[in-house]
């Protein structure tokens, strides 16, 4: 990264815990009270974007059971009590971020808990990459290269789904060009790096 980037790195960690909060990596026996305390975070994320809690309680107590050792809970506690955290799932060789939320508001908790702290396990674990989710040019800022995401759908109706494949052809072509943009106009980085994480060129 370069020095101003990680400049704003250090102080952006050292202030997100500044008021006694301390992280903890949860994964493989996770309680239901820790379930219960996560559960919290995620119905309150929807409430605050005006959004549905589409996975009930029941569902993160099964994945816990089922798939423990490829969660990856960050929680934050502050005097005893958790108050914000982060579910990610571990790959093979990626570790995804998928949800955060918080019951109380702390600056810069936030970039901990979701990218620094993911970077930090990955890093440990021997994972290649982090991949933080879709959208956000706050993450730019903070090593998170763009990257094509991909999803699936059946649109049932002929009509339609000839709109949106008409659509999606030029927003495939609108991606492409922005990605490129960020890459050569507003990488944090002090070299290129392309879509694997190599070393492409140096920016001098």
């Amino acid at each position: 990264l370069a020095y101003k980037k990680r400049k704003n790195i250090r102080r952006e960690r050292r202030d997100a815990l500044a008021n006694g909060i301390e992280i903890e990596w949860l994964t493989g026996d996770i309680s239901e009270a820790q379930w219960d305390a996560f559960y919290a975070f995620y119905v309150d994320t929807g409430g605050r974007k005006w959004g549905t809690a589409y996975l009930n309680r029941e569902f993160f107590s099964r994945v816990g059971e089922t798939m423990g050792e490829q969660i990856l809970l960050v929680m934050c506690k502050r005097a005893g009590r958790y108050i914000a955290g982060a579910i990610n799932f571990i790959g093979s060789e990626t570790l995804y971020g998928r949800n955060w939320g918080c019951v109380e508001d702390h600056r810069f908790l936030h970039f901990e808990t979701c990218y620094y702290q993911a970077i930090d396990f990955a890093i440990e674990r021997g994972l290649k990459r982090v991949e933080a989710g879709a959208q956000g040019g706050h993450k730019l800022a903070r090593g998170y290269m763009p990257k094509p995401t991909y999803s699936a759908h059946w649109i049932s109706d002929p009509r339609l789904r000839t709109a949106v494949q008409r659509y999606l052809a030029d927003e495939r072509q609108y991606v492409r060009e922005d990605i490129t943009y960020i890459e050569e106009r507003h990488s944090p980085f002090r070299v290129k790096v392309d879509f694997d994480g190599h070393e492409a060129l140096n920016n001098g």
